[in-house]
């Protein structure tokens, strides 16, 4: 039998893997505020030694971040960090890096904001300029949610696919992109709302509600309907930050009850 010959690894594949590396860990850092705007990144050399990768793979990283809005680099001179407004955050890099670094209170009010500035509109314009598959797609996703109530991972992800469909079925060409690029947004908000709901099956009418409207052509209720089921995510939101807060001030009074009675 002839020796099966090993599959060699794709250069390629290899060589992105390698500057993907040091762009996720320095955009990470950059994000969390390791290095703030305007201080200099490690120079080729540095960052080279610190990942142990070659400097092309250095330069396709700062790259990557430069086009990112992340950095400047200019020759002789270096890496520097640029000011929060010129970041990207619409990139899905940048967002990834943004949703493992902030504060949760922070970004679910930012990503509230957007939400009720776009998905009411795309939601009313969805029941004007919805086609068959458009609403198929969107009838799929509840269905899935259905069929979900009892597995949060399979209800999250058919959550998101819903919320997207309907964007998708605005019939606004702009819409749609802004909808998967905001995805990670709405997977992380949701993977927490999603835990503090008791009963899925208390916000389904919810999201069914918004089903009807679309599929009987009425904008105005669709509109209403999303921002009832909006107001309601809010709701979920803000009892998970009290049950935080409840949960730390807890912790620090146990704390506290410690220090008393080790210096009794």
């Amino acid at each position: 039998m002839a020796e099966t010959k090993r599959k060699q690894p794709d250069r390629g594949s290899l060589r992105k893997s390698l500057y993907n590396k040091v762009a996720n860990d320095l955009g990470q850092r950059i994000v969390r505020g390791d290095y703030k705007p305007g201080a200099l990144l490690p120079n080729e050399a540095e960052c080279g030694q610190i990942y142990k990768v070659s400097r092309t793979a250095v330069r396709e990283a700062v790259k990557m971040l430069s086009a990112n809005g992340l950095i400047q680099s200019r020759p002789k001179i270096g890496s520097r960090v640029e000011p929060r407004a010129a970041w990207n955050l619409l990139d899905r890099d940048v967002l990834g890096w943004y949703c493992t670094t902030v504060d949760f209170q922070s970004f679910a009010h930012d990503v509230q904001q957007i939400r009720f500035m776009i998905e009411p509109e795309a939601a009313a314009l969805a029941a004007t300029n919805r086609t068959s598959q458009h609403l198929a797609e969107i009838e799929a996703a509840y269905q899935a949610m259905a069929d979900g109530v009892g597995d949060e991972a399979a209800w999250n992800a058919a959550d998101v696919k819903f919320h997207l469909s309907i964007l998708n079925a605005s019939g606004n060409e702009f819409i749609p992109p802004f909808g998967s690029v905001i995805e990670s947004l709405l997977a992380n908000l949701f993977s927490v709302t999603v835990a503090h709901l008791r009963n899925r099956l208390k916000v389904l009418p919810q999201h069914e509600a918004i089903l009807i409207a679309i599929r009987t052509r009425k904008p105005d209720l669709a509109r209403a309907a999303v921002r009832r089921l909006l107001q309601s995510t809010q709701k979920t939101i803000d009892q998970g930050s009290k049950v935080k807060s409840a949960a730390l001030e807890s912790k620090a009074r146990q704390r506290r009850s410690v220090k008393v009675l080790a210096r009794g």
